[in-house]
């Protein structure tokens, strides 16, 4: 069995929403001027290191409208397309792009995923599925991409009544661009 791992790309105030996505709200699209090689290059080498993906509906909707055509990216599309992936939706009647959707309760249906598996389960985005997650300790590592911007408002990834999680520094990585990559797990 492996671990549920959290990556998640967020800014100095502690914003998740539409890293990539110009559209959704009037700041997104916020980390593309951090993006080059060495970012990509970690990228692609987490998705390497991980067996599938665990998405919430609208975080897999808008990677199922990109990723399926692209290409290149030092082999991420590839690995991306490949991959097995579950989507978390009380809504969704039908998935492609290798996808399984499941409906029950997001905590009882990812330990029973992450008891499926023998490598480890990487939740991207997603920040509904998040908090349900970190409300019931399930994330057992934190990768959290702390971007040098301050956008003010957003969706947060540690919100307002989230309860108290001791956590143990794993390690700390800095990049060129100025992003630091804090990994955490949480002290059991």
């Amino acid at each position: 069995m492996g671990k549920i791992i959290m990556q998640q790309f967020i800014t100095l105030d502690g914003i998740m929403q539409a890293p990539g996505d110009p559209k959704e709200f009037e700041y997104g699209g916020w980390q593309k001027p951090y993006v080059g090689e060495e970012h990509l290059e970690l990228i692609v080498e987490q998705a390497h290191a991980v067996d599938a993906l665990l998405l919430g509906r609208k975080t897999y909707e808008s990677f199922a409208a990109a990723w399926p055509s692209a290409n290149g990216m030092r082999g991420l599309a590839v690995r991306l397309n490949q991959m097995a992936k579950f989507v978390m939706s009380r809504t969704l009647s039908q998935a492609e792009w290798n996808t399984s959707i499941i409906h029950g309760e997001a905590a009882e249906e990812a330990v029973k995923i992450k008891q499926q598996l023998s490598g480890d389960l990487l939740v991207v985005g997603s920040g509904d599925l998040a908090q349900t997650l970190m409300k019931h300790q399930l994330i057992d590592e934190y990768r959290l991409w702390v971007h040098p911007v301050i956008l003010g408002c957003g969706q947060r990834l540690f919100r307002e009544g989230n309860e108290k999680m001791p956590m143990h520094l794993m390690d700390v990585k800095s990049l060129r661009s100025g992003v630091v990559i804090y990994t955490y797990e949480l002290e059991r």
